[in-house]
Formats: structure tokens, sequence, C-alpha cells
């Protein structure tokens, strides 16, 4: 019996900075939608990487699709492209400025790799551990909006606009 189903998304873009960074916060935004917070960092860093591959060594189009699918318990991040030579995990140089990116993907995933796809370029992946499902409340406890919205329930004082914080924004992709 599967316990919660296939999710899938995917994203086409061209591998350039600014469209990298879109992504990032795409694929931030599914996991939090996804209830997969814990996965975010590792799963951007990697993605990131895999990009940034695509950017410096694709063809000139550098036009690629990025896929976060979470199967049961585990999350698969590929990234396909036109390009048809598979990556090579290098030694750098210490004091290169480049050339660790599939060794950071390694330290970060369960695991990785490039399966080639013919004239159709390549598919570069790598895993990540889905953390179980969380329950939204345990049983017995009851939930007021008093502590999740103080302010609702304190007299109305006067705001310091210097110490004034501000909630992080949030968002979330369908899917």
């Amino acid at each position: 019996m599967i316990s919660h189903p296939s999710r899938h998304c995917t994203v086409e873009l061209q591998a350039l900075p600014s469209r990298i960074r879109q992504v990032r916060r795409i694929i931030s935004a599914q996991l939090r939608y996804w209830h997969l917070d814990p996965l975010i960092d590792q799963a951007t860093l990697g993605v990131t990487e895999l990009l940034t591959n695509v950017h410096r060594h694709a063809g000139p189009d550098k036009m690629c699709t990025v896929e976060i699918e979470l199967l049961l318990d585990r999350l698969t991040v590929s990234v396909h492209d036109h390009d048809p030579h598979l990556p090579q995990v290098c030694e750098a140089d210490p004091v290169a400025t480049c050339g660790r990116g599939l060794a950071l993907v390694a330290a970060v995933s369960e695991s990785w790799g490039a399966r080639p796809q013919g004239e159709h370029g390549k598919v570069v992946w790598f895993t990540l551990p889905a953390p179980p499902p969380t329950t939204a409340q345990e049983p017995g406890l009851e939930y007021r909006v008093e502590d999740a919205f103080p302010e609702l329930t304190e007299p109305a004082s006067p705001v310091d606009r210097r110490t004034a914080r501000h909630a992080p924004a949030r968002s979330a992709v369908v899917g």
C-alpha cells in the first residue's frame, strides 16, 4: 500500500544566473507545500550546482528541464539538458574557484548519477531521503488562535518602528 501519492514538479528554463535563482525559489516553495522543509537547503544547493554546470558546459542555448519528484520516502531532483557529454567528478586544486560542484552534490545527497539520453542529451540526478510525514496536530492537544497570534489577545500598543520586524514572506506552488 502506498502511504502517500507520488508528487511531481517540472520547470523548463534557460540556465542563466537569474533563472537559477528563480528555480531555487520555486523548489523551496514546492518543498514547503509538500511539507518537506528539512530538504530545502540540500535540494536547492544540489540543483544550483547542476544548473551551474549546464550554464558553464552545455550548448549555446543552455535550455534544460528541472524535475523534482517525491515517491514514497525519496525525493529525486533531476536536470535534463541537451549536451551529450556526461559530467565527471574532478579533484579540484585547493585554490581553484570551480570544479567542486558534483563533489558537493555527492556530499549533500543520498545518491546521485548521470545517464545519457542518446542524441537528446543527458540527465543528472540526485536523491534525498524524505522525512516521514508529520501529523498536523497530536491527539488531545487543543489549538488556540491566541497561541499563534498573541497580538490578538494583548492590548494594542504603539509600534516602535526601529524594533518592529516583519514576518518572512511565504509562497506556495500547487502540485
